[in-house]
């Protein structure tokens, strides 16, 4: 799925940061971190209610119950700004609300296939110095660059064609520096499976898949987003092996950087509930059962200003209020 890059004003990271330092009273360190039941470990994306500073401040205690990884997803030059750009500050965070930080650099629009700007070599040298240099400072578990990498391969094959070569060689430079990062870019599945209907707007051909697109990366995880509502209208009419299908084409170890399923009455036809987002979750993990995942982060934690149907895709009502999905998926 195509969705809004959290791009934050970086006013507001420096009045949020400020704020989230001083009502902290101590500072462990992410090393008793442990992984969680059945192996893998969950998440959240950084979608708090609202950048009012409480309201930040509470994303991160309620994060607390979603799992211990937690996600920042925007455009690749904030790894420039060292100060207080988002990936500076959700790393420095990690620190004192004993989270494992998940940077995500994205470098062109999934919407429309836009680069944010052109993949030059000016331009490659800046996202290549900013990466290394935040890999070697903070020796991140985790680094993705890229997101849903195989949209632009269908909207503009060279622009992605030269992303790959950029990212191998990104991916070489960041291991000398901190060789245990696992780095990877991300595939959105459902169109990697040759399914464009539904909410695509096309038809499903499985003949069109892409899965040979994965063979093209150097990664240390191969990593999906994943949002079969846009395909299935409920979420008993996912097919059992589609997931497992993964397991056909891959090796390595797997994770979801985002996954979701709305609660909303709209858009007709696709209409849904807090008991339907909640039976998706529950058949997610059954379905997963068999593949060898690493991590699996929700997308929402609070209802977003986004377009529909991805605008009810959190755990919380952006009145504040829990969905009933979020007891459950706290519970895996």
């Amino acid at each position: 799925m195509i969705k809004i890059l959290k791009i934050f004003p970086l006013f507001l990271f420096y009045i949020i940061i400020t704020f989230l330092i001083t009502s902290c009273n101590k500072t462990p360190d992410n090393s008793d971190i442990s992984i969680e039941n059945n192996n893998f470990q969950k998440g959240i994306t950084l979608t708090p209610k609202s950048f009012d500073p409480n309201d930040f401040k509470n994303f991160f205690e309620e994060a607390k119950q979603t799992g211990s990884i937690i996600t920042w997803s925007g455009d690749w030059i904030e790894l420039s700004n060292t100060n207080n750009g988002g990936p500076t500050v959700l790393t420095e965070l990690s620190k004192q609300y004993n989270f494992i930080p998940l940077v995500i650099a994205q470098f062109f629009t999934q919407s429309t296939g836009k680069l944010l700007r052109p993949l030059d070599e000016s331009t490659k040298q800046t996202y290549k110095n900013s990466v290394v240099a935040f890999a070697e400072k903070y020796k991140p578990k985790y680094l993705g660059l890229g997101i849903e990498v195989n949209i632009l391969y269908e909207k503009a094959p060279n622009n992605f064609e030269n992303f790959v070569s950029f990212y191998n060689e990104v991916y070489n430079a960041i291991k000398v520096v901190s060789p245990d990062t696992k780095v990877f870019t991300i595939f959105q599945l459902e169109k990697i499976k040759g399914l464009n209907g539904g909410l695509f707007g096309g038809s499903n051909d499985p003949s069109k898949s892409e899965w040979d697109l994965i063979n093209k990366f150097k990664m240390d995880l191969i990593a999906f987003t994943s949002y079969p509502n846009l395909i299935y209208k409920t979420p008993s009419e996912i097919p059992s092996n589609y997931y497992t299908e993964i397991n056909n084409y891959v090796n390595k170890p797997i994770v979801f950087t985002e996954i979701g399923w709305h609660t909303s009455q709209s858009p007709v036809g696709w209409e849904s509930t807090e008991e339907e987002q909640t039976e998706f979750i529950k058949a997610f993990f059954e379905l997963t059962k068999d593949i060898n995942k690493e991590f699996v982060v929700y997308s929402f934690m609070f209802d977003q200003n986004t377009i529909e149907p991805f605008h009810t895709m959190g755990l919380y009502n952006n009145d504040g209020s829990p969905k009933l999905a979020l007891d459950y998926w706290s519970k895996i």
